[in-house]
């Protein structure tokens, strides 16, 4: 029973939890039983076996619509078998061995992901985002002997391809022709191959708990970690949308990143199982969400927190609620957003989840409450446990009793989310981060000896037993659907010559989800502060999302008995430059350069006036 019910409650995917609060134990029993029932089977079935299950069944069904390309099931079997074909021969690779894909939302992703599939080896999802040292970590952590860009991502590579060549990485450019020594052009030798299908056996070493993938996430320090997801997590992955009911008659609008979670198992994974027709967009668009949905009939969305408000937030039209959309899935937005989200667009399902990629619990509102993001189960508290701990906001830590134990927070007070690391709930940790993969590790919580997952997340179940997110902790914030990590902010900010030091933090802002970023810095002796050049600095060096928003510039940074960078009172303090003593600056693109924070702009951001 336990390792039955695992797929049905798991972190990725919590399908049981999505069904409605009528059919939640039939819906149950169904997943279970079409679990065990792959899991017998021999050879083992994977993710992939589904798809081929698919291409067989539907060869003709449309797949993947982008732009003007139109896959079939069929089209996508033959274009991932060229893949394959062309992969095996490239000098460096081996069947088996982990391959890095630096591309971002477009069909040959998905492709090359099926190809991959094919010989057995994990892929490594890289952030597009990322340039230089993130980008040569997140590779090099992940083990990866090749590496496959997209054509525009060319630049980006060109920038590490010295410590690449050095390291012997193979890099393959999806393009016909490829003039820069040391990146080789990869679309004209996949075009070249056969697309016949390829024989099992250069995967017959794969087993249930071999990486199928590895998914960053910046979670609480520096630089990005590659979290192990294994074959066993993406099978159960399947069921994410089959459990909502959605079908091969489904169109799933997937306008996420496919480097994330979300985009990846959800929107792509979990449309294996349904046999549903993919619309893919390179990016979240706003003006052009609704007019794609009504032009291609789109009938499930995905959603996190910033799409659903900056959808409120276009223009309103007569024909909002003229389309087909009757099933959103994601996590994050706010309670005002999500009625506004209905009153406007119509009565549109929306199944708010909680989940982290490499976390052993996850939580689902099946019953549609609003601003909750699940609801304490008897079976899930039984086969996963968890418990909310009282945390220690000044020293950062969750809070210990005069027994070294974890104090439990009280039911309808916030508290640290942990979960028991068990043999049906494990935590893989981080590939090549044995130090990362400890950190998340907590010991001695409820009895001594045991051991739990610490989410980094605060959250409060009120006396209905409806679970509520409050916040993130530590060294992490979310910004524009991203974790930004703060300690790898900071370490860029303080290699530009005039600073001493970055303190770096998150701050809300009303009116948009996450907090922003903002940095507390000191001066080097005798510098000044250079808004222009550290505006190209944080430009070159971080993403957008990552780059600090608001500047403080203090005489010192405030430090804790224990020499930690005190964050608490900055945060509380924000961005008001009334509040502030010390020069506040903001990040204005159209200057290029970082401007005094007047009290007017102030006002306007704080009055909606101007969105960051």
């Amino acid at each position: 029973l336990y390792i039955a019910l695992k797929p049905l409650l798991s972190p990725l995917r919590p399908p049981g939890y999505m069904c409605d609060g009528g059919g939640f134990t039939g819906c149950l029993l169904q997943i279970l039983v079409r679990f065990l029932s792959r899991r017998r089977r021999k050879p083992h079935f994977f993710a992939l076996d589904r798809f081929l299950e698919q291409a067989a069944a539907r060869p003709d069904k449309l797949f993947i619509v982008f732009e003007n390309e139109r896959y079939t099931y069929a089209q996508t079997d033959n274009r991932s078998n060229q893949l394959a074909r062309a992969l095996q021969v490239q000098p460096g690779y081996r069947a088996g061995d982990t391959v890095a894909l630096f591309m971002g939302n477009e069909p040959d992703f998905m492709f090359t992901w099926l190809a991959l599939a094919k010989l057995g080896s994990p892929a490594a999802l890289l952030n597009h985002n990322i340039r230089t040292k993130s980008l040569l970590h997140s590779f090099s952590c992940s083990g990866a002997t090749v590496l496959i860009v997209a054509p525009e991502l060319k630049g980006a590579v060109e920038d590490v391809l010295p410590s690449l060549t050095q390291q012997s990485v193979t890099v393959l450019l999806m393009t016909n022709h490829c003039p820069t020594p040391g990146i080789l052009s990869f679309t004209e030798k996949v075009n070249a191959e056969s697309d016949c299908p390829l024989p099992r056996s250069l995967r017959s070493h794969v087993n249930f708990k071999s990486p199928a993938v590895f998914i960053y996430t910046s979670g609480t320090t520096g630089l990005p970690k590659a979290a192990v997801v294994n074959q066993n997590r993406l099978l159960t992955a399947l069921a994410v949308l089959s459990s909502n009911g959605v079908s091969s008659k489904d169109v799933i609008y997937l306008n996420l990143p496919l480097y994330h979670t979300a985009g990846f198992i959800i929107g792509f994974i979990g449309s294996i199982e349904t046999g549903s027709t993919i619309v893919l967009r390179r990016k979240f668009s706003a003006s052009q969400f609704w007019d794609d949905c009504r032009k291609h009939s789109v009938t499930v969305v995905q959603y996190i927190g910033e799409v659903m408000r900056y959808l409120c937030s276009t223009p309103q039209r007569e024909n909002d609620k003229e389309h087909k959309v009757r099933l959103a899935i994601g996590n994050g937005v706010r309670p005002e957003i999500w009625r506004e989200f209905i009153s406007r667009f119509g009565n549109i399902q929306i199944r708010e989840f909680y989940a982290s990629t490499e976390g052993n619990v996850g939580f689902v509102n099946y019953v549609g409450k609003i601003g909750a993001i699940g609801r304490v189960n008897f079976i899930q508290s039984i086969l996963f446990p968890f418990v909310l701990v009282k945390y220690d906001t000044e020293r950062d830590e969750p809070a210990r009793g005069a027994d070294g134990l974890c104090v439990q927070a009280p039911k309808g007070e916030t508290g640290l989310l942990v979960s028991k690391i068990t043999d049906i709930a494990p935590f893989e940790g981080y590939a090549q981060n044995a130090e990362q993969t400890e950190r998340k590790r907590l010991r001695d919580v409820l009895k001594k000896g045991d051991l739990y997952f610490n989410s980094g997340d605060l959250m409060r179940i009120d006396q209905e037993n409806f679970i509520y997110f409050q916040d993130r902790v530590g060294d992490t914030f979310r910004w524009k659907g991203e974790n930004v990590a703060t300690t790898e902010v900071s370490d860029i900010l303080t290699i530009c010559d005039s600073i001493q030091e970055a303190n770096v933090y998150g701050v809300q802002v009303p009116g948009h989800e996450g907090r922003t970023g903002m940095a507390a810095v000191t001066l080097k002796e005798d510098a000044r502060f250079d808004a222009r050049k550290l505006y190209s600095h944080v430009s070159e060096y971080l993403p957008s999302y990552a780059r600090p928003r608001f500047i403080r510039v203090q005489s010192a940074v405030e430090v804790t008995g224990t020499f930690k960078q005190m964050k608490v009172k900055l945060v509380e303090q924000g961005f008001d430059p009334g509040q502030i003593q010390e020069p506040v600056f903001i990040l204005e693109e159209r200057e290029k350069s970082y401007v005094a924070l007047s009290p007017a702009i102030y006002s306007s951001i704080i009055s909606g006036n101007v969105k960051l």
